[in-house]
């Protein structure tokens, strides 16, 4: 069983091709509607195997990995804890369906977008915490702000921008959502993982050996993040109302304009389910930085304590 190294994703992370694969199965969304038991049997699987490398009874390596990957979807990888269901980037699809259809459905009251606007940064301030780089508890008051924070900024964007379409066609209105969750995301992210960049994120030589916290890694990996995001949204949020509004102008909806709802939430479950893990995939999970663009500090005790290493590597988070 050496060949078998579950502290390392099954596929080569050094390729986009490898990550997809990793990210494919990482978010499949039927991983969200695990058992608890389901999830504590991998967890145990996932363990003793680690420890005994030994292959447990009736499973062989496709099974293993296959558990494996359920672990990974449920537990954090730097804390080992079990995250919140509705926070796991498995529960991505399913969700991102929901709120992404209804935010580009219904936008042409002012209710309306506020009521999704807020649900959306809610569901989004819900996973960005829950998968969250580094082990450092974020305190309830920052947790709070930063909730606050990120809210604010995406219902003042839609509803700005919202004032400067009314009298353009359509089309423009309901490409608002996207905008908005587009700022958003450079607000929400980085204010709910303000911890990060107070405290640091754990980072470690390419052994794993834990050598101190960065606030300089945690800007660059919550920077990545914040592109893969946006990415992530623009199919869903751009594509389906334009894709839409064709189907409108000719015809498609004259005689069931109802049908339009279900046509658009099944353009956005398209889109979101596989935009989730491609866009993932951008960049590397195990994210690595140049100890001489470390804190100085800690580039410092790295060049003392280890004087071969030139890049270290840390969690960038999802």
């Amino acid at each position: 069983m050496s060949h078998i190294d579950l502290d390392k994703p099954r596929y080569d992370q050094s390729t986009y091709m490898g990550r997809a694969k990793h990210f494919l199965l990482l978010t499949n969304p039927m991983n969200v509607f695990a058992s608890n038991k389901d999830l504590e049997d991998a967890r145990k699987i996932v363990t003793e195997f680690r420890k005994s490398r030994r292959m447990p009874a009736g499973y062989d390596e496709d099974k293993l990995w296959a558990t494996k990957y359920l672990y990974d979807s449920a537990f954090h990888p730097d804390t080992g804890e079990k995250m919140i269901a509705i926070g796991r980037m498995s529960a991505q699809a399913p969700m991102n369906t929901i709120i992404t259809g209804c935010m580009i459905t219904f936008y042409k009251t002012t209710a309306a977008t506020v009521f999704w606007q807020w649900v959306n940064q809610t569901f989004n301030a819900l996973v960005n915490y829950t998968n969250r780089g580094g082990d450092a508890p974020l305190p309830t008051s920052q947790l709070l702000a930063s909730y606050c924070a990120a809210c604010g900024g995406a219902l003042s964007t839609a509803l700005f921008l919202n004032s400067k379409v009314k009298n353009l066609p359509p089309i423009y209105a309901s490409l608002v959502p996207f905008a908005a969750v587009c700022g958003a995301n450079f607000i929400n992210i980085p204010m709910m993982r303000s911890g990060e960049l107070l405290n640091g994120t754990p980072v470690f030589t390419a052994d794993g050996t834990r050598i101190g916290n960065s606030k300089r890694a945690a800007k660059y990996g919550i920077g990545l993040v914040c592109i893969s995001r946006v990415l992530m949204a623009l199919p869903g949020m751009t594509l389906t109302p334009i894709i839409t509004n064709i189907a409108t102008r000719r015809g498609l909806f004259c005689r069931r304009p109802m049908m339009v709802i279900p046509f658009q939430l099944f353009l956005v479950g398209l889109c979101v389910t596989f935009a989730t893990p491609l866009c993932c995939a951008i960049f590397e999970q195990k994210a690595s930085i140049s100890v001489d663009n470390l804190d100085p500090e800690l580039r410092d005790s790295v060049r003392k304590n280890y004087p071969k290493i030139k890049e270290v590597y840390f969690n960038k988070g999802l």
